[in-house]
């Protein structure tokens, strides 16, 4: 009975004590928005032309929030199944530390100001680019694909996509095959790296109703698309060398990385029982971060060295 007592009576705080800075910064989604964040400044950094130094922190700053903006929208518009999900069930509005209504206009005012910021101040193509990022992430995919479709993270996937063509926009005022390139390198790996977290969180998304393939299509077909997406991605994201947008440090990092994406991405698909099954998705999941990290990071590496020798 004390126990209960005190379980109630903490609940109770957190239900009513005041939102943190803390808390506000978790309803931006911040490990989301650093990989945002980076790849926008390989799109900023691979861009031909020069983009004045605070306006490129201003872009980036744009960027990020609005990146933000559309996590906070996102936890508004799902806080009924993020508290029925274990991956899901410590953010700020399950346990009670913001409210929906704080969640909602948040978001909207960080959705606002980072693309009429980023429109005045730097340029109204990269503003518009931030403006449909926010706008298909929020109501596409999160209102939409998301509980409707198997194949909600192929196509809701593109919203995660822009911030490289963005941060080019900014510096050229337009779009081009290079930034379109660095656009589909990571649309094309969102499949693979999502699904594979789906194999082994399947439950969550069953029990709140989310039809991830994993749930829709099971699990053995799940594993066939993540090796199909895996085939296509690696020559795509090797293809920056050939256009001149990656250099040889590109290239080589690119194949290596590449052919440890696709042993994992095989061992998906040929381990496929209980334990054994789950590690090797967990495995694929977690180097796919790493994956697209360290190529964008080489990608910035060598422009940047371009810039300033």
């Amino acid at each position: 009975m004390t126990t209960s007592i005190a379980e109630g009576t903490l609940d109770s705080r957190i239900t009513t004590a005041e939102p943190s800075v803390s808390d506000f910064l978790e309803l931006m989604k911040p490990r989301v928005m650093s990989l945002v964040v980076f790849t926008s400044l390989a799109g900023l950094f691979a861009a031909p032309g020069q983009l004045h130094p605070v306006l490129a922190v201003i872009a980036v700053i744009c960027i990020a929030v609005g990146a933000g903006a559309s996590g906070a929208l996102n936890m508004w518009y799902d806080a009924d199944i993020d508290a029925r999900m274990a991956r899901t069930a410590a953010r700020p509005i399950p346990r009670g530390r913001v409210t929906a209504d704080e969640a909602l206009a948040f978001g909207s005012v960080l959705s606002v100001v980072s693309v009429l910021t980023l429109g005045v101040l730097v340029n109204w193509v990269a503003g518009g680019l931030l403006a449909l990022t926010i706008a298909y992430y929020v109501f596409f995919y999160t209102m939409w694909l998301k509980r409707r479709t198997p194949q909600n993270i192929v196509i809701g996937g593109a919203a995660g996509s822009f911030p490289p063509m963005i941060g080019w926009a900014a510096v050229t005022g337009g779009v081009s095959i290079e930034s379109v390139l660095m656009f589909l390198i990571i649309f094309m790996w969102t499949p693979p790296h999502f699904w594979a977290l789906a194999l082994y969180r399947c439950r969550d998304y069953e029990r709140v109703g989310v039809p991830m393939l994993p749930v829709v299509a099971g699990p053995d077909e799940t594993r066939r698309q993540i090796l199909l997406y895996s085939l296509a991605l690696v020559p795509l994201a090797i293809s920056p060398y050939f256009i001149g947008l990656g250099g040889i440090a590109y290239a080589a990092v690119s194949t290596v990385l590449g052919l440890i994406f696709l042993y994992l991405a095989f061992k998906v698909w040929r381990v496929r029982e209980g334990r054994e099954g789950d590690h090797a998705a967990k495995q694929l999941f977690v180097f796919s971060i790493f994956y697209l990290f360290l190529l964008f990071a080489v990608l910035l590496g060598e422009h940047i060295a371009l810039k300033f020798q």
